[in-house]
């Protein structure tokens, strides 16, 4: 994890003073940085019964839509008001600076559907705990949820106890 780790850059109070930024524009910059990460983040799920890899908007597009790639599967969206052009089905929740709204289009998923979600960073927790309620809203299984950086101090990880949580870096 430490090629992964060396490619991501701290910018200090962004978006708002005291706020260390992870950002990880040199990772998705660097073509075989960009390939590990995704490859780790899937490892633990090759051969599960996964039907769908859904992320959230908007670098959990990055990360999502590659582990669908890689895994053969379709990418599910999960996007800010608005932004959806069909029937949606929609969740508000806090965030650690702020509250937020993210929408999926009602016919994305079904109980059929064994998702695995992704996204770059879990911090408090909040953007991935209400995507997984906003996946289980439409009758699918949120099988795990994977990110890229994990903000440990924050304790997001506490909000998603009961899904299998994999991350790759650990602040």
């Amino acid at each position: 994890m430490h090629q992964i780790e060396t490619h991501i850059r701290n910018i200090p109070d962004f978006p708002k003073p005291g706020i260390q930024f992870k950002d990880i524009t040199p990772l998705v910059k660097n073509p075989t940085i960009l390939r590990l990460a995704v490859h780790q983040l899937i490892h633990p799920f090759m051969g599960d019964d996964i039907t769908a890899v859904a992320g959230m908007e908007s670098r959990g597009f990055i990360f999502g839509s590659l582990a669908a790639w890689e895994l053969g599967l379709g990418f599910v969206p999960l996007r800010k008001p608005g932004k959806l052009p069909y029937d949606v089905q929609s969740i508000s929740y806090d965030l650690e600076y702020g509250s937020a709204e993210l929408e999926i289009h009602t016919d994305a998923l079904n109980e059929n559907d064994k998702v695995l979600l992704v996204d770059d960073l879990i911090a408090t927790g909040g953007t991935a705990s209400a995507s997984c309620e906003l996946i289980e809203q439409l009758g699918a299984r949120v099988m795990a949820c994977a990110f890229v950086i994990e903000l440990d101090s924050l304790k997001g990880r506490e909000k998603l106890s009961k899904y299998e949580v994999h991350s790759l870096i650990h602040y």
